[in-house]
């Protein structure tokens, strides 16, 4: 080989090099398609066997104990039969596939060897769900999606919010539609107040109303003041504008009745009332009393009327977005009423393991562990609910509190004005118009 042949062969390699590199920034999908996947799922199909072996995950052909005489000697199989698997189809993200068990087999195997199947086929983490009897489907994922989160494309319809990226790749969605009310917990600096302000950006454009209740004074909510139809800065405010949102609703229930029809939604367009989303920061401060009978009051007030508003409030088109930085049965009974209602649940990082079993311990086991395992660094990364009624690993959208206040501003005269809630506030002598 001559020295020129060499050069170019040498100039060829880099440029290849280049554009791969290229590429894979900037079309990350094909990259993935084109060279990690192959080798990927050639790796899954070669390993199989040998990783279902050492895993439990196979099974003997024949019964584990046999017949000498009259002695029953008890052994394991020499030989085993490994689950047969569909060939691994490729996914934006990584590669998935479906196992047909055995009889006798169940899934809960395969969730524990969860993190030795991800090790075998070095991917960055394999999800085990059951779609059917039967079956159980491995969807692995070969890099981390949440450490660069950008935003994953989705459609986002009226009361929705597109948050960020979950940890399979797709979107991160909040649809109130669907799921009515949220609860979100997460310690200082995990990403909370962060989230809040991403969704506060992306309902700022809708024709919906949003209501803030803040009892820090109104320093985080109150950055929004422009598109926000009302905000309350204390306990005492709170119970006024909770107060004149269940009249409200009272009057949307007595439209609804007179009309025929079991939701707002299925009103004539011309009179159809606006959606309410109340975002409520620090839940704690409405709960917690300073043992004085006027404070045990308010307490109790917002508790009874923030749990009516999220038992009645779906279908009348009020939604609750609750936040706060613990979750736990010593706020009081009530607490763990409104938790059973708020059927959509974001747990960041939290400081203490009640909280987090609070938010998820009545969905999974599984994902309470993984919330109490998101370390300082991961900020934004939480563990919510997913559309199926499982749970998923995301990760929001950096949004700083300079772009969701520019969004507040550019939308700020699409701000309803709620009058019954201003004059709740006002009777309190609190003097806020809408867009100031």
């Amino acid at each position: 080989m001559g020295p020129i042949t060499l050069a170019f062969l040498l100039a060829a390699l880099a440029w290849a090099l280049v554009a791969a590199a290229h590429v894979r920034q900037k079309y990350p999908a094909w990259f993935w398609y084109l060279t990690g996947y192959p080798i990927t799922a050639l790796r899954v199909v070669r390993t199989w066997r040998k990783v279902a072996v050492l895993n439990d995950l196979a099974v003997s052909p024949r019964p584990a104990r046999g017949l000498i005489g009259d002695l029953i000697v008890k052994g394991e199989a020499l030989r085993l039969v490994a689950p047969r698997i569909s060939f691994p189809k490729a996914t934006r993200t990584g590669l998935s596939l479906i196992v047909r068990l055995h009889p006798g087999q169940t899934p809960t195997p395969f969730i524990q060897a969860a993190d030795a199947l991800a090790h075998a086929w070095r991917v960055h983490a394999v999800r085990v769900t059951s779609p059917e009897r039967g079956l159980v489907h491995l969807l692995a994922t070969a890099g981390d999606p949440l450490q660069k989160p950008g935003l994953a494309s989705a459609r986002v319809p009226l009361l929705s919010a597109l948050l960020g990226i979950c940890e399979s790749g797709g979107a991160w969605v909040m649809n109130l539609r669907t799921v009515p009310h949220w609860l979100i917990v997460g310690a200082t600096q995990s990403g909370k107040s962060t989230l809040l302000a991403r969704i506060v950006t992306q309902l700022a454009p809708q024709s919906v109303a949003l209501v803030g209740i803040d009892c820090k004074g109104g320093m985080e909510l109150g950055l929004f003041d422009v598109r926000l139809s009302a905000l309350a800065t204390s306990r005492k405010e709170a119970v006024a504008v909770l107060d004149a949102l269940v009249a409200r609703m009272k009057l949307r229930m007595k439209a609804c009745r007179d009309h025929g029809v079991r939701s707002i939604w299925d009103l004539p367009e011309k009179l159809r009332p606006v959606p309410i989303v109340t975002l409520v920061d620090e839940l704690a401060e409405l709960y917690l009393s300073d043992g004085t009978r006027e404070g045990k009051a308010e307490a109790e007030r917002c508790s009874v009327l923030l749990l009516r508003i999220a038992q009645l409030g779906a279908a009348l088109g009020l939604h609750l977005v609750v936040a706060g930085q613990r979750m736990g049965s010593d706020l009081g009974p009530g607490v763990t009423a409104l938790r059973a209602q708020l059927s959509g649940r974001i747990c960041h990082r939290v400081n203490d393991p009640g909280t987090a079993e609070m938010t998820l311990g009545d969905l999974n086991k599984d994902a309470v562990a993984v919330a109490q395992s998101i370390t300082p660094d991961e900020k934004g990364v939480a563990v919510c609910t997913g559309p199926d009624g499982g749970w998923d690993r995301a990760r929001s959208h950096l949004t700083t509190v300079e772009e969701a206040h520019k969004a507040a501003i550019a939308h700020a005269h699409l701000t309803p004005e709620l009058l019954d809630v201003h004059k709740a506030l006002y009777d309190l002598g609190v003097k806020r118009d809408a867009g100031q």
